[in-house]
């Protein structure tokens, strides 16, 4: 039996880090986090936030952390299967660096403003979509996405939407956005690298489905993201796609903790 059990392991690490993922298996891996952040949200980190008075977005940030810090430690230790330690090599890919430096921060801050200008343009198309189609989910104002108009913070004190805000700034403004970039785009996006060009208009359509908790967002997600992923793809060189995603999220989530700070929102 015990024979057994290792053996089927050891079948599942080789198929999670063979070259090529079939496509059937890569949904599954794209989408499946998203629908546990969800859970996760709906089970804890809504009552939990609740039953302490703070914002609904906060319990976001604990179902991402919850979900996401695991999906970290599970490539880890998929590292250790096939190093003999907790290591990446072998686990991600394009981490080789072929991009120069100088025309890497040419192209990051490019992306970064591309997907902050888009994402802002695009935000009366979320409301459309929001408005015509997905006012009946029970968690469409708490705060999921950075996309969100329709976020209620009536009713919390300036010094608990401060200390919420500064809490969350390095989880969803950082160390999340990185989990997810190099997740999605270091050990997903390679491994269907197969399908030529069009593996990343995949892996951008199945992160944006990924998130389950904004639908709403998927059409301008997928047109903001899809340049950062793309280039990534082009270049294998994941700095890109991580530099765009985490530039982003960082602004954002420190300018809308300054905004609370100063009381401006």
């Amino acid at each position: 039996m015990r024979a057994f059990e290792d053996t089927q392991q050891h079948g599942i690490v080789e198929r999670l880090l063979d070259d090529r993922h079939s496509l059937p298996l890569s949904v599954v891996l794209h989408l499946v986090p998203g629908a546990l952040i969800v859970a996760v949200y709906l089970l804890i980190g809504e009552p939990f936030v609740e039953a302490i008075g703070y914002p609904a977005f906060a319990g976001w940030a604990i179902a991402l952390c919850l979900v996401l810090i695991p999906v970290q430690l599970g490539l880890l230790w998929l590292g250790r299967q096939r190093n003999g330690r907790f290591s990446l090599h072998g686990v991600l890919h394009y981490t080789d660096k072929p991009v120069p430096r100088a025309k890497l921060v040419v192209m990051v801050i490019a992306l970064i403003v591309w997907m902050m200008v888009l994402g802002f343009a695009l935000a009366p198309l979320n409301n459309f979509f929001f408005d015509n189609f997905f006012t009946w989910l029970p968690f469409a104002d708490t705060g999921g996405s950075g996309n969100n108009t329709y976020l209620d913070l009536d009713g919390y004190s300036h010094s608990m939407l401060l200390t919420t805000m500064v809490i969350c700034l390095p989880l969803t403004g950082i160390s999340l956005p990185l989990i997810e970039e190099l997740y999605f785009r270091g050990f997903l996006l390679p491994r269907i690298a197969h399908l030529g060009g069009w593996a990343p208009v995949l892996s951008t359509v199945l992160f944006a489905l990924y998130h389950f908790w904004s639908p709403w967002v998927f059409v301008s997600r997928v047109i903001f993201t899809f340049p950062g992923y793309w280039f990534a793809w082009r270049h294998k060189d994941i700095r890109l796609s991580i530099g765009m995603h985490v530039g982003v999220t960082s602004i954002v989530a420190t300018l809308g903790t300054i905004a609370v700070a100063l009381n401006l929102i």
